[in-house]
């Protein structure tokens, strides 16, 4: 179990997903959140945070084994820093061939049109995760001017604002959290998209029907998820239209690659970086 110091010091947590399992490492990001955490690290395969004094690190260990029983935990006392300042250090730029993501300290001088300026919070995106870079590099290839594009599981919005800012006409983000939906619309307005950007806080399977047909579906989950979504994102595109995914574990490739086929999809490009592979496909 695991023991709060007494000192008035930060606490260091590095979390090991259980590596056998696809749906461990963001079930453990997700709980961090839950718990408190202001930005998680990834670090190999590992997640690591900070908690400020006084945090029930009983109710962090809880939630983590919640999320999964097979989780490996690690604690320790920091020195005594500004962590609410230190830890913009590890928010860097991306540049993601004509686009940019960067945090809003970095964001100065830069070219509002080929900028995706991202407040880290709560929701998940801000250019720091590969699955998010994968999706941007491939959207170029894929995104016509005047397209409609449904963002599923919209997160801060960063893809949903990819696309605006490479001219798609109407964009619909769609996220199952609460939580999420105020930073994904402040993102959107500071981005200067909300005229084209649409914030809804939904079901991706009940609404993107309802907002279909669309020319592009993105879709960063689980792959789990993912191959849940597979029959509705077809029915949902128009003729010609395509689908990006990631949130899939390169080790999940190969598998992924035969469900795709099962269900008609052809591959038009893929993208990895470390452990994630990112594809990008269209109705056969």
């Amino acid at each position: 179990m695991l023991e709060a110091s007494h000192e008035p010091k930060w606490t260091s947590v590095r979390v090991k997903p259980d590596p056998e399992s696809s749906t461990s490492r963001d079930a453990c990001m997700a709980a961090l959140f839950a718990v408190g955490a202001q930005g998680v690290h990834e670090d190999g395969l590992m997640l690591v945070t900070h908690f400020p004094p006084g945090t029930d690190l009983e109710a962090v260990h809880s939630a983590l084994t919640e999320a999964d029983e097979q989780v490996t935990i690690e604690t320790a006392p920091v020195p005594d820093i500004d962590w609410s300042e230190a830890w913009k250090s590890r928010i860097t730029s991306h540049e993601l061939g004509s686009l940019t993501v960067t945090p809003p300290w970095l964001a100065e001088g830069r070219d509002p049109a080929r900028t995706i300026v991202i407040e880290p919070g709560m929701a998940f995106g801000t250019g720091e995760h590969a699955t998010t870079r994968g999706v941007v590099r491939l959207l170029p290839s894929r995104l016509r001017a005047g397209d409609t594009v449904a963002d599923l599981g919209a997160g801060s919005a960063v893809l949903a604002i990819a696309a605006a800012k490479l001219g798609a006409a109407r964009v619909y983000a769609i996220e199952l959290d609460g939580e999420a939906i105020p930073d994904a619309e402040a993102n959107v307005q500071r981005n200067g998209v909300a005229d084209r950007v649409h914030v809804f806080e939904a079901d991706a399977a009940a609404l993107l029907p309802l907002v279909a047909p669309v020319q592009l579906v993105l879709a960063n989950i689980i792959s789990s998820v993912l191959i849940e979504l597979l029959p509705v994102i077809a029915m949902s595109l128009t003729d010609g239209g395509t689908a990006i995914l990631s949130g899939i574990l390169y080790e999940e490739r190969d598998t992924m690659l035969q469900v795709l086929d099962a269900h008609g999809w052809t591959v038009l490009g893929e993208d990895a970086e470390d452990i994630w592979w990112s594809v990008s496909i269209a109705k056969a």
